[in-house]
């Protein structure tokens, strides 16, 4: 995390004026401070991404540190394999994080044994343990890779074949963005890294790790590096904010949209002032159902005069936003709850114009591949309410977070047919439908058959309980022992 601003620096603040007081607004919402002196390159889909992160992995001298939601068992996966363990034989430490939940089902045993037998060093984040029943739902959804300290890689995009598609097959690949970073913010990736690589296991040698001031400047970009973790909300509060202050255009891209309605009615408040408020989704989705949350709130927004694009190719995977051609964002936060409060998430916050100017250029060219969603002027119902595009089964198996994220939508729409407190909109009638269908085929089998629901949820409860009277117990144990120790 970054440094924080100290509270004797506070009278240099309000005497600099609004451009210092935002500054500290940033900090203090981000939790991540302004870092001067970096280069960074726009790096669009694996196309552009996979290469320059195979070069640095073959390049590297002093350590490579990789953390992704996916490695897969593929063919893209055993090319990424095969470097790191090259490196890991040539006495290089490679270490490898991966999200037990991403890599399920893409993933097999042997593909990690490899790795370990080459001399990677791996580490599972949050399988699946007896003591924790919904421990699951935080996941580690970060995308990056620094190697030997001096360069780093900040994006969307996990390690699969989907990224790159099949020509063979005219299966196009998947749309995503990254950037490649120089210079002191290096620093923070590498710290991001090694607190997860510390919660997993050992911690990394003070030795390997330096500080800003050992890292010398690689260029004239300031950037910050947004770490978030569980129930942080660093990014939540940042992309708020940052609404708030835009005053001329908002552009965003998201994978898998399910705004909270303090960032709808941000989106919304700032449109109706007058901002070019622009969100760019996908059409094809590996999660249907959440498609269908999704669009389920397209309404208020069209309504306030924010634009929504739908991306017309593959699956549109990346993570992006850009304001005021100034300020941006790339990374692995989605704009949902899940990615915003339960996930381990990882974005480059840039503050630069030509950086940004190049961010508009690659939105303006993926608008020539979307489809801009409207309200009819006569009936006024959004003209895209037709079923999304379906990707294979293996391409369906997505995070629980985005499950999560999709629950908070369920219950957004329910809260309001349950306590009429909204007006119901037309596009949500769908998720009411489907709802109400799921909830009467469940009443159906606890008054036909309960066994069939009441043994699994008697067994459920019986998982939790057991969960806190051992979790109460070693507490126990833990007081007597310090009690032990001090009496």
């Amino acid at each position: 995390m970054g440094e924080p601003l100290k509270p004797e620096d506070l009278t240099s603040v309000y005497a600099g004026g609004a451009r210092q007081l935002a500054e500290l607004a940033f900090a203090r919402s981000a939790g991540a401070s302004l870092i001067p002196g970096n280069r960074i390159r726009l790096l669009r889909d694996a196309a552009e991404n996979y290469p320059v992160w195979l070069e640095a992995i073959g390049a590297a001298r002093r350590q490579v540190h990789f953390e992704n939601y996916i490695l897969a068992d593929d063919a893209v996966g055993q090319q990424f394999a095969d470097a790191f363990i090259e490196r890991a034989q040539a006495g290089v430490p490679v270490r490898v994080i991966y999200d037990w939940l991403g890599a399920f089902g893409k993933t097999s045993r042997a593909y990690w044994a490899r790795l370990r037998a080459g001399g990677v060093d791996v580490r599972c984040y949050n399988p699946p343990r007896l003591e924790s029943p919904f421990g699951w739902v935080s996941r580690d959804h970060r995308k990056l890779l620094v190697v030997d300290g001096e360069v780093g890689f900040v994006s969307g995009l996990c390690v699969a074949q989907r990224w790159v598609g099949d020509p063979l097959r005219n299966i196009a690949p998947w749309r995503d963005t990254g950037v490649e970073i120089r210079g002191p913010a290096v620093v923070e990736l590498e710290n991001a890294f090694a607190r997860i690589w510390a919660l997993l296991g050992p911690p990394l040698s003070e030795d390997e790790r330096m500080s800003r001031d050992e890292r010398p400047g690689a260029g004239g970009v300031s950037l910050r590096i947004v770490a978030s973790e569980p129930s942080t909300s660093g990014t939540f509060r940042l992309d708020q904010l940052v609404v708030a202050f835009a005053r001329e255009r908002v552009w965003l891209t998201d994978a898998y949209y399910l705004g909270s309605p303090t960032y709808v009615q941000a989106l919304i408040t700032a449109a109706r002032d007058g901002v070019d408020v622009r969100m760019m989704l996908p059409r094809a989705t590996d999660i249907p159902m959440l498609k269908v949350m999704s669009r389920a709130g397209y309404r208020p927004l069209l309504e306030a005069g924010v634009r929504i694009f739908e991306w017309n190719g593959s699956l549109l995977h990346a993570k992006t936003a850009v304001v005021d051609g100034r300020w941006a964002r790339v990374g692995s936060t989605n704009l949902n709850f899940a990615s915003w409060m339960g996930n381990c998430e990882l974005d480059a916050v840039v503050e630069d114009e030509g950086f940004a100017r190049e961010m508009e250029a690659m939105y303006r060219h993926d608008l020539g591949n979307s489809t801009e969603v409207v309200l009819e002027a006569r009936r006024r119902r959004i003209r895209a309410d037709r079923p999304a595009e379906r990707l294979s089964a293996r391409e369906r198996r997505g995070s629980a977070g985005r499950a999560a994220a999709g629950a908070v939508r369920i219950g957004n729409v329910l809260s309001a047919a349950l306590t009429s407190r909204r007006v119901i909109e037309p596009i949500e009638r769908r998720l009411l439908g489907w709802t109400g269908l799921v909830l009467l085929v469940h009443a159906i089998l606890f008054i036909a058959f309960p066994r069939v629901l009441a043994y699994p949820a008697g067994a459920l409860l019986a998982w939790i309980a057991l969960t806190l009277l051992l979790r109460s117990w070693k507490l126990w144990r833990s007081a007597k022992a310090d009690a032990s120790k001090t009496g």
